[in-house]
């Protein structure tokens, strides 16, 4: 049952490969510089090792969007999107992965009564206009520096033409990495916060965490995709937008390639972060609009000409109305999932403003006078939890955030009989079970509270201060190791 739940996110991820190969190989191929099946081939390999190795970069801001809590429920939505791109790619468009699972993401927020999360859709949101004026612009700086060294270099177009063959080959290659480590958010994401893997320790050496396996597994089905349906999209994309030469053609797989990485990779971030550059949100981007920028940048700088407008409007028509028919589709489809096939697609998550959650947001300094109007009551949805808040019109975003978070209810249950899977998997340290085994049988209803318990127990369970030298590993891991002690002790099955 659980891997027929997950059928549906192979189906999305196999409509992503479809789809989003174009971005990729679809300029190389649509000049005929590389063969169909050895660019698919390319992208199969390369795609799987980006999901893998870096897919989980972009994957925490869209699972801030909607915290889908059951299978049946991320089932639901991984279809609505799949089924949108499906139909998108039946017509030929290359549209946006991302906006469709946005979009069916909201469907779901809208049928729970969950609470969208506007900071990070306004996040996302923002990208869809970044991503294509930014690799709009990366295309015109590369045409610029290509024709520069082309005139200064005066290679034989025969070898010209061998050298770019080449460079395809190498940024198809980065692309398609790219690509996986990007979009495998948008495809097995939805499913990360009930997932029904573990993380698996490999003799020691190394751990497989429950989040790359959903990604490989995703990442096999994008392959999929690239081979059996995405030759039909490469000629929009390599033939009907702009023509372009083998050179230009490069600059703009370059160009994409550069944008999703950008936004996929923690390290990249890091560092650019470091020299002064304002600290950007790793999102899931759109592949089709990096692509659809880069191409338009090259016609800007050969002097705007023959740029098919009619080709363009079209493609434009389908990121408008992506995310809006998969959240109608989305919507729909819980429906009928909940109330015909009587699966449960929400677990209902309800918010209280409890003695205990006032008396954390007082230590944590939040200004608890604010709250004076609702203090005590509880919410049975995140709808009617935001709406009372709403009318406290002193609340910044930030302060209601804080809030959300901390008069979440959930509930945990340091279960004893759990303890030699956890001795076996070698996730956790030893002085970390010794403190979990300490609070054996005991029960918690936040995150907030069984982390703060287990702080007091063990300084391992502590997060280091920025300047701890190796302080974004140590707290990356701590964070997934509390992630897997939610997930393990969580007392509701979302499968």
């Amino acid at each position: 049952m659980i891997y027929l739940l997950l059928s549906s996110g192979l189906f999305l991820g196999w409509s992503l490969g479809a789809n989003d190969a174009a971005n990729v190989f679809g300029t190389a191929v649509g000049t005929k510089m590389l063969k169909f099946r050895v660019a698919a081939w390319i992208a199969a390999i390369f795609v799987i090792l980006g999901a893998v190795m870096e897919g989980s970069g972009a994957s925490g801001t869209l699972g801030k969007l909607g915290s889908i809590n059951t299978m049946p429920g991320a089932f639901t939505v991984a279809l609505a999107a799949a089924l949108t791109i499906f139909f998108m790619t039946k017509l030929k468009l290359p549209v946006s992965t991302t906006q469709a699972i946005v979009g069916s993401i909201i469907g779901w927020n809208m049928f729970s009564g969950a609470i969208t999360d506007f900071s990070s859709l306004t996040k996302i949101v923002a990208t869809w206009v970044i991503c294509p004026v930014l690799s709009g612009v990366i295309a015109i700086l590369l045409y610029k520096l290509f024709k520069l060294f082309l005139a200064k270099a005066k290679i034989h177009l025969l070898d010209l033409d061998a050298y770019t063959r080449i460079g395809l080959i190498i940024v198809g290659a980065f692309g398609a990495y790219s690509l996986g480590a990007n979009n495998i958010a948008n495809v097995m994401g939805v499913f990360t916060f009930s997932s029904p893997f573990h993380d698996v320790n490999v003799y020691n050496l190394f751990i497989i965490t429950d989040t790359q396996i959903l990604f490989l597994l995703g990442g096999i089905a994008i392959a999929a995709g690239i081979f059996t349906y995405s030759h039909k999209v490469i000629k929009t994309v390599g033939k009907s937008l702009f023509k372009l030469s083998p050179v230009t053609a490069l600059i703009v797989v370059l160009a994409q390639s550069l944008v999703l990485y950008l936004f996929a990779s923690t390290e990249i971030r890091d560092a650019l972060t470091s020299i002064g550059f304002p600290k950007y949100p790793l999102v899931p981007v759109s592949s089709s609009q990096a692509v659809v920028g880069a191409i338009l940048g090259i016609a800007i700088a050969k002097g705007g000409r023959n740029i098919k407008f009619d080709v363009m409007g079209k493609i434009a028509s389908g990121w408008v109305t992506t995310p809006i028919i998969a959240c109608i589709i989305s919507f729909v489809a819980l429906f009928f999932v909940q109330n015909v096939f009587d699966q449960q697609v929400y677990h209902k998550i309800a918010y209280s403003l409890s003695p205990k959650v006032v008396q954390k947001l007082d230590k944590v300094g939040f200004p608890i006078y604010k709250l004076k109007d609702i203090d005590g009551e509880r919410f049975s949805t995140g709808l009617r939890f935001q709406r009372n808040l709403k009318k406290l019109n002193d609340l910044s975003g930030e302060e209601k955030a804080v809030i959300y978070f901390t008069s979440v209810i959930d509930s945990f249950y340091i279960d004893p009989e759990l303890f030699k899977l956890i001795e076996s998997e070698h996730i956790l340290t030893d002085k970390q079970i010794e403190s979990l085994t300490s609070i054996s049988g005991e029960s918690f209803s936040h995150e907030w509270e069984l982390r703060d318990r287990l702080i007091t127990l063990s300084s391992e369970w502590k997060l280091k201060s920025q300047k701890h030298r190796d302080y974004s590993t140590f707290n990356k891991n701590l964070n997934k190791q509390y992630e897997y002690v939610y997930s393990l002790f969580r007392k509701y099955k979302s499968y």
